[in-house]
């Protein structure tokens, strides 16, 4: 036994098999074939994650975007819900709920809606607000095993006009 295993050490096929083991040429491209579809799927997904924050942040501005219009122009349903959907290119953002005006008064929790003619709780007469909502929906890249494939995004904005 101990003979075969010295030919076999000695011969061309036992140092080529020899120094194979030793040969560390190519681990790299190994390395790399192993961990780059990991980083390519991590770079996706926080594309992903930037695009949905991205859209969101776009909803908002959409909002705000009616709410100021309303502040210049005053309470013009159809105008306001022009200007929300023409704020951003997000193609997908609609002004939903629709523009509303009501009268009401300043809280610590917000406006409390209340009647033009009365009073409001410190003395002072109510003000006209408009409420502007803004919605789109968001559908991701991939489809991921734990989270929704697509979310709804909304805004709310009031502003006082008088």
């Amino acid at each position: 036994m101990i003979s075969i295993l010295r030919i076999y050490v000695r011969s061309p096929i036992g140092r080529a098999v020899r120094n194979l083991a030793r040969d560390i040429r190519g681990v790299a491209a190994i390395e790399f074939a192993i961990v780059a579809p990991m980083l390519v799927l991590a770079m996706v997904c926080t594309a992903d994650l930037g695009l949905g924050i991205y859209r969101k942040m776009q909803v908002q501005n959409a909002a705000q975007a009616g709410a100021e219009y309303a502040i210049v122009h005053g309470y013009v349903s159809a105008s306001i819900t022009t200007a929300v959907s023409n704020a951003t290119t997000f193609s997908g953002i609609s002004a939903t709920p629709a523009p509303s005006q009501f009268c009401g008064c300043p809280s610590s929790t917000g406006v409390t809606t209340t009647d033009c003619g009365g009073t409001c709780s410190g003395g002072s007469s109510p003000g006209t607000y408009v409420s502007v909502g803004a919605q789109a929906t968001y559908t991701t890249i991939l489809p991921y095993p734990i989270m929704p494939s697509s979310f709804t995004f909304n805004a709310q904005s009031t502003v006082r006009i008088q």
